[in-house]
Protein backbone atom coordinates (compact mmCIF):
# COMPACT_ATOMS: atom_id res chain seq x y z
CA UNK A 1 0.00 0.00 0.00
CA UNK A 2 1.39 3.52 -0.69
CA UNK A 3 1.88 5.93 1.68
CA UNK A 4 2.41 9.32 1.35
CA UNK A 5 4.69 11.54 3.70
CA UNK A 6 4.00 14.62 4.90
CA UNK A 7 4.83 17.06 7.40
CA UNK A 8 2.52 18.51 9.72
CA UNK A 9 1.98 21.56 8.91
CA UNK A 10 1.76 20.81 5.29
CA UNK A 11 -0.73 18.22 6.06
CA UNK A 12 -2.68 20.86 7.81
CA UNK A 13 -2.67 23.04 5.45
CA UNK A 14 -4.02 20.11 2.75
CA UNK A 15 -6.87 18.58 4.90
CA UNK A 16 -9.38 18.90 2.70
CA UNK A 17 -7.73 17.38 0.17
CA UNK A 18 -6.11 14.46 2.40
CA UNK A 19 -9.77 13.73 2.90
CA UNK A 20 -10.76 13.28 -0.47
CA UNK A 21 -7.63 11.07 -1.55
CA UNK A 22 -8.08 6.91 -1.21
CA UNK A 23 -4.42 7.24 -0.50
CA UNK A 24 -2.63 6.72 3.63
CA UNK A 25 -0.84 9.60 4.80
CA UNK A 26 1.74 9.46 7.39
CA UNK A 27 2.17 12.92 9.11
CA UNK A 28 5.66 13.18 10.32
CA UNK A 29 7.18 16.10 12.40
CA UNK A 30 10.53 16.89 12.65
CA UNK A 31 11.51 14.02 10.35
CA UNK A 32 9.84 11.65 12.41
CA UNK A 33 6.33 9.56 11.53
CA UNK A 34 4.01 11.10 14.78
CA UNK A 35 0.84 9.61 13.12
CA UNK A 36 -1.14 7.92 9.70
CA UNK A 37 -4.21 9.35 8.80
CA UNK A 38 -6.40 6.83 6.47
CA UNK A 39 -9.34 8.44 4.75
CA UNK A 40 -12.37 6.20 5.06
CA UNK A 41 -15.09 6.82 2.51
CA UNK A 42 -18.55 6.28 4.11
CA UNK A 43 -21.31 4.50 2.12
CA UNK A 44 -23.91 7.60 0.87
CA UNK A 45 -26.51 5.66 -0.01
CA UNK A 46 -26.63 4.16 3.84
CA UNK A 47 -26.67 7.67 4.73
CA UNK A 48 -29.07 9.07 2.74
CA UNK A 49 -31.73 6.50 3.62
CA UNK A 50 -31.25 6.78 7.40
CA UNK A 51 -31.41 10.73 7.12
CA UNK A 52 -35.29 9.65 4.92
CA UNK A 53 -36.10 7.28 7.62
CA UNK A 54 -35.44 9.94 10.31
CA UNK A 55 -37.31 12.72 8.01
CA UNK A 56 -40.47 11.06 8.08
CA UNK A 57 -40.47 9.83 11.49
CA UNK A 58 -39.90 13.27 12.48
CA UNK A 59 -42.91 14.41 9.86
CA UNK A 60 -45.32 11.98 12.11
CA UNK A 61 -44.34 13.28 14.94
CA UNK A 62 -45.05 16.37 14.31
CA UNK A 63 -47.96 15.71 12.58
CA UNK A 64 -49.00 13.90 16.18
CA UNK A 65 -48.43 16.91 17.89
CA UNK A 66 -50.25 19.58 15.77
CA UNK A 67 -46.69 21.18 15.03
CA UNK A 68 -46.72 23.42 11.76
CA UNK A 69 -43.67 23.20 10.42
CA UNK A 70 -43.88 26.52 7.70
CA UNK A 71 -45.25 28.35 11.21
CA UNK A 72 -41.99 27.06 13.12
CA UNK A 73 -39.23 28.02 10.39
CA UNK A 74 -41.36 31.50 10.05
CA UNK A 75 -40.40 32.48 13.44
CA UNK A 76 -37.19 31.07 13.32
CA UNK A 77 -36.67 33.72 10.83
CA UNK A 78 -38.03 36.65 12.43
CA UNK A 79 -35.90 35.47 15.44
CA UNK A 80 -33.11 35.41 13.76
CA UNK A 81 -33.99 38.93 12.07
CA UNK A 82 -34.07 40.66 15.60
CA UNK A 83 -30.69 42.53 16.49
CA UNK A 84 -28.51 41.04 19.39
CA UNK A 85 -28.43 42.73 22.44
CA UNK A 86 -24.89 44.52 22.64
CA UNK A 87 -22.94 42.89 25.25
CA UNK A 88 -21.94 44.75 28.30
CA UNK A 89 -18.28 45.63 28.73
CA UNK A 90 -16.77 44.00 31.64
CA UNK A 91 -16.09 45.93 34.65
CA UNK A 92 -12.55 47.18 35.00
CA UNK A 93 -10.16 46.53 37.98
CA UNK A 94 -9.09 49.11 40.19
Amino acid sequence: MEVTKVGIREFRAGLAEFIASSTPVAVTRHGQTVGYFIPTHGHAEADVASLKKASKTLDRLLAAKGVDVDTVVAEFKTARKRPNKPKKPAPVGT
